[in-house]
């Protein structure tokens, strides 16, 4: 059975899938740090791989841009597929003095700008929070790597183009680690379709300043630790 945006067999999934937005970062990583690897999906270019990982059957696939993409995606691999857990590896901008590019955010929760959760939750307030067991084997798998992490929210945007010097301000204020255009969505629909999701973005870029930003050409094949934190978090 196919979905109209997954091509993939059914039990070719594992029950832990890796996202990414971009799908040549999904085929990077499936080619450089998984063996055994087969691709099962390629329905409008959103490459989804299943190979190993230290004995680990593991699956990686890409969501495409933005809330309403990437819950497409989250809702299919749940509903048809039966995955039970989602790890986000992302990027995300960032507007703190504390937070330089290429730092790795560990999302613990995502503000929005977004209707989304509102939509679906009543038009109340949804609090998107990652799933405690694999924020924890994330924090765990990062110090085991030695590789320092930053760990709080970060705000999930509909604009990728803002230019309100409020909104910088606000992100200040609320110690918002990170921008990104994804999480809220995702940890909304993982609770809802009872599965567990956590997320961590690598910073690509500093909001407000044009000039301090990771090249698009670099983007895919940069961001070795934060897949590795996330490929040995499926370990413990």
């Amino acid at each position: 059975m196919y979905t109209p945006h997954i091509n993939a067999k059914i039990g070719e999934f594992s029950d832990t899938v890796i996202i990414s937005g971009d799908p040549l970062r999904s085929k990077y990583i499936a080619k450089n740090f998984l063996s055994n690897i087969r691709e099962i999906n390629n329905t409008r270019c959103m490459f989804g791989y299943t190979g190993e990982y230290k004995n680990k059957l593991v699956s990686v696939m890409s969501h495409g841009i933005g809330i309403p993409s990437s819950i497409l995606y989250v809702t299919e691999l749940s509903k048809y597929y039966k995955v039970k857990k989602i790890i986000r590896v992302g990027t995300c901008g960032s507007t703190s003095k504390n937070i330089k590019l290429r730092d790795i955010i560990i999302v613990t929760g995502a503000s929005t700008d977004s209707m989304v959760n509102r939509i679906k939750f009543n038009n109340y307030d949804f609090s998107a929070v990652a799933n405690f067991e694999m924020l924890n084997n994330i924090v765990r798998s990062s110090e085991m790597l030695n590789i320092k992490c930053k760990i709080g929210n970060i705000f999930s945007t509909d604009l990728f183009y803002n230019d309100s010097k409020h909104f910088l301000k606000l992100m200040n204020k609320y110690n918002i680690l990170g921008v990104d255009m994804e999480t809220s969505g995702i940890y909304s629909t993982a609770i809802e379709m009872g599965m567990k999701a956590i997320s961590i973005c690598t910073v690509s870029d500093i909001i407000g300043n044009v000039n301090i930003k990771i090249p698009s050409k670099d983007r895919v094949s940069s961001f070795n630790e934060m897949i590795k934190i996330a490929l040995e978090s499926i370990t413990i």
